[in-house]
């Protein structure tokens, strides 16, 4: 098998609202997209999905394995009750130097209870259960929990909110880089990834908050007082 295409992005998950939003995005901005799914035939759906929005996007549709062995980037955008199966099924085909971005949130909703509560993980959050479940020399960064797939989805609209991206320096940058091709999104750094539990976090906040203002298209973060780069 090749090396995997490192400017390819892989969207494992990538059916889902969050995930083909973001595989939408990303083939606007040029980049090649890889969707993942359990079932093969739901990943072809969602690229020929993304190829009638985004005429001319270099997309495919595979199973997650291989979704997986062709990208540089490999994000999962999975309910978190899946999580740890489909990363186990990564562990034989991840090669150094890719990257894997964890967009999962712990959310009650994984037992039965309410989206605007967490559960309590004992790694800390689910992007180090994530790590715990990887080869150590691929890295595993934290993105894109609190982008409102409603919005990312409305092209050609800006989203407008940050992105807070955590976990080890290098694969952090590239990440950054990564989040600003959606325009009106800004990448922010996060520091190590022991950082995401808060993050994920935010996430039940910012649901329990689009309930109680009406906002069916979904909120997103800004931060002040950032310091431009450069």
């Amino acid at each position: 098998m090749s090396a995997p295409d490192s400017e390819a992005i892989a969207l494992l998950g990538g059916t889902g609202d969050q995930g083909l939003g973001l595989a939408l995005r990303f083939a606007a901005a040029g980049r090649t997209v890889v969707i993942g799914s359990r079932k093969h035939e739901r990943a072809l759906a969602a690229a020929e999905q993304v190829r009638r929005e985004v005429p001319g996007a270099e997309v495919e549709g595979f199973e997650n394995a291989e979704a997986t062995r062709r990208a540089g980037v490999v994000l999962l955008s999975v309910p978190f009750e899946h999580t740890a199966a489909t990363v186990k099924g990564l562990r034989e085909v991840l090669v150094p130097g890719q990257v894997v971005v964890s967009m999962g949130v712990p959310l009650a909703t994984a037992i039965g209870d309410g989206a605007a509560r967490t559960l309590g993980v004992w790694q800390g959050s689910c992007a180090e259960l994530v790590r715990s479940l990887l080869p150590a020399e691929v890295p595993v960064i934290s993105a894109f929990q609190n982008v409102p797939a409603h919005r990312l989805q409305a092209l050609p609209a800006p989203v407008e909110c940050d992105v807070i991206v955590s976990g080890p320096k290098a694969a952090r940058q590239r990440i950054m880089a990564l989040a600003e091709l959606v325009p009106g999104v800004r990448g922010v750094d996060g520091g190590p990834l022991a950082n995401a539990r808060y993050v994920e976090a935010w996430t039940a906040l910012l649901i329990g908050m689009n309930v109680r203002y009406r906002v069916p298209k979904g909120m997103g973060f800004r931060l002040t007082g950032l310091p431009e780069a450069g």
